[in-house]
């Protein structure tokens, strides 16, 4: 049992709730403590304002509903539950908790929380600058629907930064009893309009040469990960390019896809990768994005 909980944003949205589920079931397979937060910020109003006290009972809400899903979810099985109604805006709440969470979990969007895309601003800002690692829940089956039984799939580009991911996703695999699927592509790039394979291009790469040079990167990239989980069986894709779309493709049915936090184009400055922060607003499975050290 760690002493670092798992953390789940709480707003009582249809998203949310989807996040306290999945967080819940996390929490009890692991045994960690399940901490629910919610922002009960006033923007700079008053203590005395009613609109105060309105946010508070709405949080109160909030928690007392999420608690009953826990319960609900779990079939009476015993869950480590605490709450917290957090006087600061909820990326700030979040971000300083994920210092000692184990994870920070998610909806895709809240109440109030639209951009032009999928992911909220909180759960993009929460992606980006979070310490530990980030669970997306875009949804998760409810009670009496069939379970998400799919491989947990990991995006492994051969850098030091998908280290961690990679072993995140053995462990998620090994306790899910699921199967692993680790995919790797040979560019970040779409190839179709600059194709170095085409047989009219007199510079062009031979691919089952690039491929074999390729599958032995994937492969040193999980020395030592299947020592340790003998467990789970693990399958490897190696694909010529364009990561986000086969992630997607081959995540279908997965109960879990997970990247690193940036990738081997990624700037130590940066705090999202170009694959990580795409699939954020794409997946319909849970994502967990794995901060890079």
């Amino acid at each position: 049992m760690s002493t670092s909980p798992i953390v789940v944003g709480v707003d009582g949205s249809a998203a949310s709730r989807d996040a306290v589920r999945w967080a819940a079931h996390e929490a009890r397979l692991r045994g960690d403590t399940l901490l629910l937060l919610t922002s009960v910020s006033t923007g700079g109003i008053g203590p005395g304002s009613p609109f105060t006290d309105d946010l508070r009972i709405a949080g109160e809400r909030c928690i007392d509903d999420a608690r009953q899903l826990v319960a609900l979810d779990n079939g009476g099985q015993v869950v480590d539950t605490r709450s917290e109604l957090s006087p600061l805006p909820a990326v700030q709440a979040l971000v300083e908790h994920s210092e000692s969470a184990r994870m920070i979990v998610l909806g895709t969007r809240g109440l109030g929380e639209f951009t032009s895309g999928l992911t909220g601003s909180v759960t993009s800002a929460v992606a980006r600058h979070a310490r530990c690692p980030v669970v997306v829940v875009p949804g998760w089956p409810k009670p009496g629907e069939p379970p998400l039984t799919g491989p947990v799939v990991v995006g492994a580009d051969g850098s030091e930064a998908s280290g961690p991911a990679i072993a995140a996703a053995f462990e998620e695999a090994s306790l899910h009893d699921a199967d692993l699927v680790a995919l790797h592509a040979w560019s970040d790039r779409d190839l179709s309009m600059l194709n170095p394979f085409s047989l009219t291009d007199p510079h062009r790469i031979e691919w089952p040469t690039t491929e074999a040079a390729e599958r032995a990167v994937l492969s040193e990239s999980l020395a030592g990960w299947q020592e340790k989980y003998p467990d789970v069986t693990v399958r490897t894709i190696v694909v010529q390019d364009r990561p986000v779309h086969n992630l997607l493709t081959h995540g279908a049915g997965a109960r879990l896809i997970v990247v690193g936090s940036r990738g081997r184009g990624g700037l130590p400055a940066m705090t999202l990768g170009s694959t990580s922060a795409a699939l954020l607003h794409a997946v319909t499975n849970p994502l967990l994005v794995v901060r890079s050290k």
